[in-house]
């Protein structure tokens, strides 16, 4: 059965969502909301431009009249992050099936009432987390699922961008913990997310963060070290002032019988790949870092959970919100100078201004 999608948020991360539904076949976008009615214009002629189709799509400035919109099976939420929840639980309650951006909210409080909330309508939340369906992160986590690699010692994952002024200025709500929700939570989580689900359960977490731009009020500089159940040790160390332009991003991990490191501005060059007693083609390794096409594989995932009444999507709200709970427990420590203890009961980003010296 065909899915029919309405998205709301036409800005720039909108652009990676509607290429990835033309490719699928059984996906069909048939309307948008955004407040800016040229940006309307222009994602509909986009997305009829790569999809070689001209079916029509309507345009909502109220994305509430979209939601009501009885031929919309599913809405993808594309907004800034401080409207994620709200627009996620207004569409849960029309019983829309919901493709989430992160962050999936700025809360516990809220990321617990959509998992809720999905759960009692009975309708697919995913949150979108679309590194871990990237074929090359889909081999290590099986690798390290079949105990290939052993008992994981370290994982390390590396943030070194650069956030320039002009990026906090183009976008009122940018920088804000209101809105925003911080460094981490917007250019780390996927990092994070990936540490987490290849290292597994966090049983506590440390955290320090520095601002250094007084133009905003989120963080510039994070680091954290993570305490698993299993007794792994995880490191988090995200920047956002690199100079003059990205380093990248890196992700090691650190195992009884292997060494997987790989880095690069998009995440998909191997740096390391070592297992005791097995060896893998260069051949193999090539196609694994070449294919990145994983926001087409999280579409397919999500199609074929929605068309499936057994089967659930890979990165549902429960998933979704395990990076974020570890983000919040860093700048929850950050607080009171202490390492947190998962789960955390409560937090929310607005928790920041009480910072020394946030002045608010």
């Amino acid at each position: 059965m065909v899915v029919r999608f309405g998205l709301i948020g036409c800005g720039f991360i909108s652009r990676k969502h509607l290429r990835a539904l033309s490719s699928c076949e059984a996906a069909q976008l048939v309307a948008i909301s955004d407040l800016q009615e040229t940006r309307m214009a222009e994602t509909k002629k986009f997305y009829q431009t790569i999809s070689e189709k001209n079916q029509p799509i309507k345009c909502y400035k109220d994305y509430q009249e979209m939601l009501a919109d009885s031929q919309i099976d599913a809405v993808i939420i594309a907004s800034f992050s401080g409207l994620h929840a709200t627009m996620a639980k207004d569409a849960l309650h029309l019983r829309k099936h919901v493709v989430l951006e992160k962050p999936m909210a700025l809360s516990i409080e809220e990321s617990n009432a959509l998992i809720a909330l999905a759960q009692k309508q009975q309708r697919e939340l995913m949150v979108c987390h679309q590194l871990r369906f990237r074929p090359l992160m889909q081999k290590i986590k099986k690798m390290i699922d079949e105990g290939r690699l052993g008992k994981p010692y370290l994982g390390v994952s590396s943030i070194r961008i650069n956030r320039s002024p002009d990026y906090y200025s183009a976008a009122a709500w940018r920088g804000k913990w209101a809105s925003d929700g911080g460094m981490l939570i917007n250019q780390g989580i996927h990092l994070v997310d990936l540490l987490q689900w290849f290292l597994g359960d966090v049983k506590t977490v440390y955290g320090e963060i520095n601002q250094v731009s007084s133009l905003k009020e989120t963080e510039d500089v994070a680091v954290g070290i993570i305490h698993f159940k299993n007794k792994a040790k995880g490191m988090v160390e995200a920047n956002i002032v690199t100079q003059p332009n990205n380093i990248g991003y890196s992700l090691s991990i650190f195992c009884e019988k292997g060494t997987i490191v790989i880095e690069g501005p998009s995440l998909n060059q191997v740096t390391r790949w070592y297992i005791d007693g097995e060896e893998v083609s260069k051949e193999e390794l090539e196609r694994l870092q070449s294919d990145e096409n994983e926001q087409i594989h999280m579409y397919q995932d999500f199609i074929e959970a929605v068309n499936s009444p057994d089967q659930h999507v890979l990165i549902d709200g429960m998933e979704g919100k395990k990076a974020l709970e570890i983000i919040f427990a860093m700048y929850q420590s950050e607080l009171t100078k202490q390492a947190v203890h998962l789960p955390l009961p409560s937090f929310s980003t607005t928790d920041m201004s009480r910072k020394e010296g946030n002045g608010q």
